[in-house]
Formats: C-alpha cells, structure tokens, sequence
C-alpha cells in the first residue's frame, strides 16, 4: 500500500489524485462501498476522482433501489467520472440504468470473485474445529442484526429433534460500525435465545476476523451453508458466493443476490423471517444425501465461471474496452471541463524552458517533465527546429517588439543561433555528404550519417539563416554548409525529406535568387512531390503516399511555396487540394477541432485513423501550411484553419487540456488517450513556439505582450 486515505480529509483525496497522477498510472479501478469513504454518502470519494487524468474503472459493491437525496447524487457522479461500471449482479445493473439513469452499454457484469477450490467432502476439515462426526451448519461473514441469525437459532430445536447430530457455527466479528455504535448487543442478545431454548452447547461463535486461509477452512467443513438474511435489499453477498465456489450445499432467504445465484437449482430459497421454513429445509437436505449432493454439484460447476481467473479475465476485458473507448471517443476530464480557455488568443512567449533545455552543445532532446534528460543527449532534428525558431525570434525583435522587449529577445536570438547553428556544423561528416542525428551526452555520435529527414531538417534550418538572419558570421558558416550538404538530396528517396529541404531552399532563394544549382534542385524535388501525389491520388485519398503519417502538413506546404515561387498552377492546385483533405481528415466531425493523425499507427489508406498519440509537430505544420495557403491564397477559410490547429496547443482538442506550459513557456509532448505526456521535450517545445511566431504574421492581428 503506497497511499492511504485520511476518510473525513479532502485534501487527502486530491493528494491521492495528485500522486497517482504524476506517477503516471494508466487505469484507476476504485471499489466502491457505502461507508469507506467520508462525507455525505460518502462524498469524498469525488474529490479525488474529479482530478483524476487517467481512465477509471469502479465496481459497485452496492446499489441502491431507494437512495437517499445524496446517495443519489453521488452515485450519479461517481458515474459520470467513471469510464465503466463494474456491478456483480444482474439487477444490479439494472438499478443502476433504472434509477441513477447510467446508460446499458457502459456497465460490466463481472461476478463475485471465489478461490479455485477442490471439490471436497466436508470431513476434509471438520477436525480442524472439532466437530467431526457432526452435520455442520454455518453462517459467515461480518455480524449485524440485519444478518437474521437469531431465526436459525430458533429453528435449531426441530433440526435437532431430527438430527441429534447438528451443529452451527457462526463465523465472523462483529461489523466495526455495529461495534462502535452499539458495541456487541447484537451476538450477546444471540447467545442469550441460544442458551434460553436450550441450544447453547450447539452453537459455536467464532468471533474474529479470520485470514482467506480460514475463511476456506471454515466453508469447507460446513455440511450446509445458510445464508439467513431479514430483507431484500442486499444485491451482493460475498459469503455467498464463497460458499457456491465451494459447492455447498446452501438455505437462503430470497435476497436479490440469492435469488440470481442459486437460480436453477443451486441452492434452496426459504421467505424471511421464517425459522420453521428453515428447520424443514434444513431437515430435507440432511435427510436426502443424494439431493443434497446434486445441489452441491449444481452450484460448484456454476461456479467455475467466477473464480479468481476468470474474474481477472472479466476485468482486463473491461479494462481494454475503456482503452478502446478512450481511442475511439476521448473523455474530457472533469478538471478540463472547469477550466476556462482563452482561444484564439497569443499565450505570452516565454523562454524558460527552451534555455533550460539548452547547454553549451545544444538543445538536450528530451526531458522528464520539465527537467532536461541528459541519458538522451541531443539530435540534430531538435537543433534544426530550434534553430529555426532563434532565426525567427530575430527577426521578430527588428519589427514587432517595444524597445525593451528587442533588448531581451535580440541577445538571446543570436546566441542561440550561434549554438544551434554550431551543433548543426559539428553534426555534418564531410566525408559522407550527410548530416549525423544522434549525440550522446558525453559528445559522441551514434552514427555517421543520420536519416534523410534529419538531413531534410538541417537544409530547412541553415536556409532560414540564409533567408533571414543578419549575422554575418552566422550567414557564412551556414552557407557553407549548404554547398557542401546540399547535392546529397537528389539521391533522397524520402517526400518529407523533400518538403523539408524545398523549405529551406525557398528560404535560401529569397536571398540568392540567382543561385542556378538551388533552382534546379528546388525544380527536380518539387516535380518528384506532385509525381508522387498526381500518381497516388485518388477521389477519396488525395494525399501524396498510401499513409497519412508524421510532418504530413510540411507537404502540401512545400508544394504551395515552391507553385507559388516559380508560378506554376498544377503545383499550387495540388498543394491546395492535398492540404484541404489533410484538414477536413484531421477535423473532429462532432466539436469541428483540430485532431492531427495519431502517431499510434497512422492513417493507412482503406485502414483506421490513429487518433492518438497527437504530436505538437502535426499542429505546428497545419499552422505553417495553412498560413502559407491563406497568403497564396487570401482566402480567410485559410486564417481560420491555422487558427484551429494553433488552438489544439491551447486546449481545444479532444481532452480539453492545454498541450502549452504557461508556466515554464514550453509544451507538452502529446496528447494521449487519456492525457496530456508531460514532459515537454524538444521537438513539442520549439514547435510551439515556432507556431507561436507564425501566428503573430497573420495580418490584421494586433501585435500582443508576448515575451517575458
């Protein structure tokens, strides 16, 4: 046990969800029984469920036909928070859609869970309490008044009359509540009616909690199991079920639980309150051995479908039908549903966490929450997007910032252009034309040469110091290192790879137009991306590959920029086309938000869509993308849609949860089924803030404090 609950302490409960929350546990399984947790009906209990972000599961040990105002409510909310609802009983379920209104198809029937016992003879264990050679009657489990003992104790003079023989044993303490409310009336008052009709030396009180090993011991030696209970209104007996596991032979009165358990057969149903049915059942059964026996076989076989395994069987069946749920139809916590969202507003821009993710080598590659992860070490598809972004925050401070503003941003622009930039120098291996990716902490590489996206990636990152820094030094090494890294592209297989370099290229070309070499590049990568789209295209799949998979925006994005740089209408049209299916596929149809391609599988042509893990570089890319086809285009459907997905950072998505860190100005890695990954790494962090900076050029938005 990790955590125990304080019962009256609300903070208690939130602290619980708090710790269950940062130790990322993937599924909550509350059992659920009146009286465990504190306050009205037990209240409490909701507190803790309400900041939960992850899945919950409950079973309901109890539900009521005829809750009171608060029992009510509760239970309604319980089950509002609850993904599933696991009951034992079929009429519990029923109550449950009758009364509390819990719709059918969320609520599980998972039996009482019983011990894979052997089929035993009763002698087996009778010596163990010295009643051998006895006919053993016994009743089990927590004593209170409500339990009815008192009417087998009054039966026993005509059992006995019959079976000199018969002994009963009540096995159990007294229920806890009972005891400090009323202390131990209720077994004293038993003991006196035993001793008053002349019963006494057949009674035998156990009174103790007993270990699972006992407990089996104690059903095990019994020749009938009774169950004597006052009234109805009880849908779950444990004991009962322990006693059908153990094929006994069992008298009950016809509780709810009883009556669906020993249906067929299984087991004897007397009415309440009746010693004489009692006594002649009783007598029925010790009188015929063989009708006993064949109840007893009844019930053990009924019962091979609730021991322990097949129960665990139904749990993780329930659990894996609230995974498939969340993928299929996202929960939006209760927490998100409270919090109010400033949609289609500029977040201030802060750099906190994109310095405290960057060393004098570069910017680490991933982080445990908000704590750089050294063991990972660095890569150069990071460095290239932060990269990237120091470009663009330069040149954000030339025109958009207030004095004070440009005197914080220019610095720390040009330093981490600097830094990035030199990853991106060291990362090149001369001998092979390529670009290396992985750096371990201790500074040495992996690799010699990294992936083609990675190579796509540094070209898009050293073009944008081309096309837009005003560092010399800068400007220099990075031309440089697009003479040398450039040619190895024509050999690129990969579109994403393409789109990445056309980025860069058309960068490089807005201060070198002249450059032959780069045009005829730009040429040869754009004509490949239409091939490949004009040969794979179809009504229903407009898209350039048979899978919708990762960067899928940077696509059509590259076509629109190249279409439109070299005028060319075939190119723009099916950069538009492409980048309108793109955006309708990656549309919830229900609330209209952005919901980029899961990275859980994808999106394969005639297949399923992944809708999650969703990753920030999906939304950044439908920003860019959509911004660039609102310029080619002027269409404000283009504005609105760069828009929508900049808001999926902000919180409108399928959970509702902010993917952006206001407080450290870095972003959360994804979003899962069940909530947001919060680490904030380095591919979501300067995706973000790229988006961020993108944005603010959409015309007509007025320029906003947003850099602390």
């Amino acid at each position: 046990m990790r955590w125990s609950l304080a019962q009256d302490d609300v903070k208690s409960y939130q602290g619980a969800a708090e710790f269950l929350n940062f130790n990322n546990i993937d599924m909550v399984c509350l059992q659920h029984e009146y009286g465990i947790f504190g306050g009205p009906a037990g209240s409490r209990i909701l507190h803790l469920l309400r900041g939960l972000k992850m899945p919950v599961v409950t079973t309901l040990h109890t539900v009521l036909r005829e809750p009171d105002p608060n029992q009510l409510v509760v239970m309604e909310e319980i089950a509002e928070l609850s993904d599933r609802l696991i009951v034992m009983s079929q009429l519990s379920s029923q109550f449950l859609q009758e009364i509390f209104k819990v719709p059918g198809n969320k609520i599980d029937m998972v039996p009482h869970g019983v011990p894979d016992l052997p089929f035993l003879d009763p002698n087996f264990y009778k010596d163990r309490f010295g009643v051998e050679g006895k006919a053993v009657l016994l009743t089990f489990g927590l004593l209170s008044p409500n339990k009815g003992i008192e009417n087998v104790i009054q039966a026993l003079p005509q059992i006995l009359s019959k079976h000199k023989n018969v002994t009963y044993i009540v096995a159990g303490a007294t229920h806890p509540h009972i005891l400090r409310r009323e202390g131990d009336k209720y077994r004293a008052s038993l003991q006196a009616l035993a001793k008053e009709i002349g019963v006494e030396s057949q009674v035998i009180f156990h009174n103790r909690f007993v270990s699972p090993e006992e407990m089996v011991e104690f059903i095990g030696a019994a020749d009938i199991y009774i169950t004597p209970y006052r009234h109805e209104a009880q849908v779950v007996s444990g004991t009962l079920a322990y006693a059908l596991g153990a094929g006994k032979a069992i008298i009950s009165t016809p509780y709810w639980h009883a009556i669906e358990l020993l249906d067929d057969r299984r087991g004897a149903l007397v009415p309440f309150q009746n010693p004489d049915a009692i006594a002649q059942k009783t007598i029925e059964l010790l009188d015929t051995p063989a009708i006993r026996h064949a109840m007893r076989k009844r019930a053990y076989l009924f019962a091979r479908e609730m021991v322990w395994k097949r129960v665990a069987q139904g749990y993780m069946e329930s659990f894996s039908r609230v995974r498939s749920d969340r993928m299929e139809s996202p929960r939006v916590q209760f927490s998100a549903r409270m919090t109010h969202k400033l949609l289609d507003q500029l977040p201030e821009l802060k750099l906190d966490h994109l310095n405290r993710m960057t060393d004098d080598t570069g910017i680490l590659q991933h982080s445990i929450f908000t704590i750089p992860n050294r063991r990972e070490g660095y890569t150069t598809d990071d460095n290239a997007r932060a990269l990237i972004f120091a470009v663009l925050l330069g040149q954000l401070g030339n025109g958009q910032l207030n004095n004070d503003q440009r005197e914080r941003a220019n610095p720390a622009a040009e330093d981490s252009t600097l830094r990035y930039l030199s990853f991106l120098e060291h990362a090149f291996n001369p001998a092979k034309g390529r670009f290396k990716n992985f750096l371990r902490y201790d500074r040495r590489w992996n690799e010699p040469v990294g992936s083609e996206d990675c190579h796509g990636r540094a070209l898009w990152a050293l073009g944008s110091v081309l096309g837009r820094s005003q560092d010399q030094g800068c400007r220099g090494a990075a031309g440089r290192l697009v003479e040398f890294s450039l040619p190895a592209v024509l050999e690129f297989s990969s579109p994403r790879a393409w789109a990445y370099t056309l980025l860069g290229i058309q960068e490089y070309l807005t201060s070198y137009p002249g450059d032959r070499d780069a045009q005829k590049i730009r040429s040869a990568l754009s004509r490949r991306l239409l091939e490949m789209y004009e040969s794979i295209r179809r009504p229903e799949w407009k898209w350039f590959e048979n899978v919708l998979a990762y960067g899928n925006a940077r696509l059509p994005q590259a076509l629109l920029l190249a279409g439109a740089a070299c005028s060319d209408d075939r190119m723009i049209s099916a950069g538009l086309e492409s980048l309108d299916w793109l955006s309708k596929t990656q549309h919830c149809e229900i609330n209209c938000h952005f919901v980029p391609i899961g990275s859980q599988g994808f999106y394969r042509q005639d297949g399923e869509k992944a809708r999650f893990d969703q990753q920030p570089i999906e939304a950044a890319g439908a920003v860019s993308a959509c911004l660039q086809a609102y310029r080619v285009t002027s269409d404000s459907r283009w504005r609105n849609e760069a828009w929508s997905a900049f808001n999926w950072f902000l919180g409108d998505n399928d959970l509702q949860l902010p993917l952006y860190d206001s407080v450290t100005g870095g972003c959360r890695d994804g979003l899962h089924p069940d909530r947001a990954n919060e680490n904030q790494g380095a591919e979501s962090t300067p995706s973000f803030l790229m988006a961020l900076l993108e944005v603010r050029s959409v015309p007509d938005l007025e320029p906003k404090e947003i850099l602390s």
